[in-house]
């Protein structure tokens, strides 16, 4: 199988099987999108939704935010992974926001970047789920299902990952695909023991073939 195939097979599988497929965070406009993004680094999206709603309603906005001392910060994120850092990035980025940006999250990969705590991963989810721009942010669960798959081939960061799925994916498809490739290594192809019994792409996935073989 070509990986042009497999790029056909894989979309037309989730097209049908998962047409809607969206970010588990929860967030209701793109500061607190943002802020949840910072927050979900090496944190899971449900330990960020526990910690999210009083932090927003106490910080509604990128203005109050900035106001805040990091320590406060730190008292309603501390259940979080690295809150230390996370609270001093989180005011960070704020300041730089409100001070820099006008309070308008930009929606440029590379101005983006800019932001405290906003590395590209962070970036990229921001410009699709939010301006559905066709970026790939590639987390280990893209990073490895993409790989396990046979959607990249020796792809070494994620980097060389995200530039080897852009390639492939239609423009349109790609906000989509990174969710439906994020599910799929949250839910059945886990990292230390994939479910390959109830995977619904084993006919084109170059890990399972390996193990029939």
């Amino acid at each position: 199988m070509t990986k042009k195939e497999r790029f056909q097979k894989f979309i037309e599988y989730f097209s049908i099987n998962q047409p809607i497929a969206e970010s588990e965070l929860d967030f209701r406009n793109t500061y607190e999108l943002i802020v949840a993004v910072i927050l979900s680094a090496q944190c899971t999206d449900k330990r960020v939704n526990v910690i999210t709603p009083d932090l927003f309603r106490t910080f509604p906005t990128a203005n109050k935010l900035a106001e805040a001392e990091i320590d406060e910060i730190f008292e309603y994120i501390k259940s979080c992974s690295y809150p230390n850092n996370k609270a001093k990035n989180i005011s960070g980025m704020a300041k730089m926001l409100v001070g820099h940006f006008k309070g308008i999250i930009p929606d440029d990969i590379d101005e983006l970047q800019k932001l405290p705590g906003v590395g590209r991963k962070t970036a990229n989810v921001v410009a699709s789920v939010a301006f559905n721009k066709p970026t790939m942010a590639v987390d280990t669960h893209v990073f490895r299902v993409s790989d396990r798959v046979g959607l990249t081939t020796n792809a070494k960061t994620p980097l060389e990952t995200e530039k080897q799925l852009v390639k492939y994916f239609p423009e349109e498809v790609i906000p989509v695909a990174h969710h439906w490739i994020i599910l799929h290594g949250r839910y059945i192809c886990l990292a230390r023991k994939p479910k390959c019994d109830i995977c619904p792409i084993t006919d084109i996935c170059r890990y399972y073939s390996k193990l029939k073989k």
